[in-house]
C-alpha cells in the first residue's frame, strides 16, 4: 500500500512541477484537449496506462 501511496505522491509532484515550470504551456495543452475526439484522448490515455503497467512490471521484476 506505501508504494501505491508513494506512486501517486511522485505523479503529484511530476504534474505540479510541470504546471509550475510551463504554465502557459499547460494552458495550451489542456485547451487543446477539449478540441480533440473523445476516441484520440481514451486511445491516448490506454497507451499511457499500458506503458505505465509496462514499466513498473519491467523494473520490480
Amino acid at each position: 500500500m506505501s508504494d501505491l501511496a508513494t506512486a501517486l505522491a511522485l505523479a503529484s509532484a511530476i504534474e505540479g512541477i510541470l504546471y509550475a515550470l510551463f504554465p502557459d504551456g499547460m494552458k495550451r495543452v489542456m485547451a487543446s484537449v477539449f478540441d480533440m475526439p473523445s476516441s484520440n484522448i481514451r486511445a491516448a490515455g490506454l497507451v499511457a496506462a499500458v506503458t505505465g503497467v509496462g514499466l513498473i512490471w519491467m523494473i520490480r521484476s
